[in-house]
């Protein structure tokens, strides 16, 4: 990396968190009514959990979405099949292979949010363990896999751009996974649920589940989510609408402490795979 490449990046870590949060993918900053918070209101008789300014709870919060009625696509433009589970679109695009499932959207996500704020701060485990960091990317070091062996391999450095962003996940996505992310995260209980949290069971096959929002009924202290995901193959990251219970609508009660599993519309979680990642 030249030195004017390297000054750049230190700059922009030190640089403040934004006023307000931004969405690098975007060619223009979304309108406040295209955004999920308030697209969903929260549960009657409940509030959202408050969280703090610049913090990815607030980000996730303010994600922007397509126009209501957006159908769910696969990688390759097909609609994806279970289209009932499907409350919301998020306005970001699935790439052209089939890389970014579960996980992947999940890792996406992260990203996204510390580019915007923290580059500096973006890495993620393979699921050999291997530690690949952004910073290391732009420098000029990558890595390559040889069978089931990942070794450190060098590439041209290169100026903080999305389009370096992009190039840098997309080897995460394939060698990455729902097992590397469940040690992405710390374990927190179910009824501490915060925006940002992910519901992660760690597997082949194995499911991954962002909390996108909370609400909280501040009599009963019970919590609603608003979750989102991909699935296989690669699709559009949306929000999940809770058919088991439609008088909900994208909402889905956080379950009591003697239920052992949480139901989501593709996937039954156990009540203890909630994580949580450090800031």
């Amino acid at each position: 990396m030249t030195y004017p490449e390297i000054a750049a990046f230190s700059l922009l870590a030190l640089l403040p968190a934004p006023a307000t949060p931004t969405y690098p993918w975007l060619a223009r900053q979304p309108q406040p009514a295209e955004c999920l918070q308030l697209r969903f209101v929260a549960p009657a008789g409940c509030q959202r959990l408050a969280v703090r300014p610049g913090s990815w709870g607030e980000w996730l919060r303010g994600l922007p979405l397509r126009p209501v009625g957006t159908p769910a696509r696969l990688y390759d433009e097909r609609l994806k099949d279970n289209q009932a589970v499907v409350a919301a679109v998020v306005d970001i695009d699935t790439g052209t292979r089939d890389l970014q499932q579960c996980a992947d959207a999940v890792i996406r996500l992260r990203a996204e949010y510390l580019f915007s704020q923290y580059p500096n701060r973006i890495h993620f485990h393979l699921t050999t363990g291997y530690d690949t960091w952004f910073s290391d990317y732009l420098a000029g070091h990558t890595f390559q896999v040889h069978g089931e062996e990942v070794k450190a391999a060098t590439k041209p450095a290169e100026a903080i751009t999305h389009a370096a962003l992009e190039r840098y996940l997309l080897p995460v996505f394939g060698y990455a996974g729902t097992r590397s992310l469940s040690r992405e995260v710390r374990s927190v209980p179910l009824a501490e649920v915060q925006p940002g949290d992910v519901l992660v069971h760690g597997g082949r096959p194995g499911h991954a589940v962002l909390v996108v929002d909370v609400a909280e009924n501040p009599q009963t202290g019970r919590r609603y989510l608003l979750l989102a995901q991909s699935y296989m193959p690669a699709q559009s990251i949306h929000l999940l609408r809770n058919v088991a219970q439609p008088r909900l609508g994208a909402w889905f009660a956080v379950p009591s402490p003697t239920q052992a599993e949480f139901e989501t519309p593709e996937w039954t979680f156990a009540s203890t795979e909630l994580g949580r990642f450090e800031d």
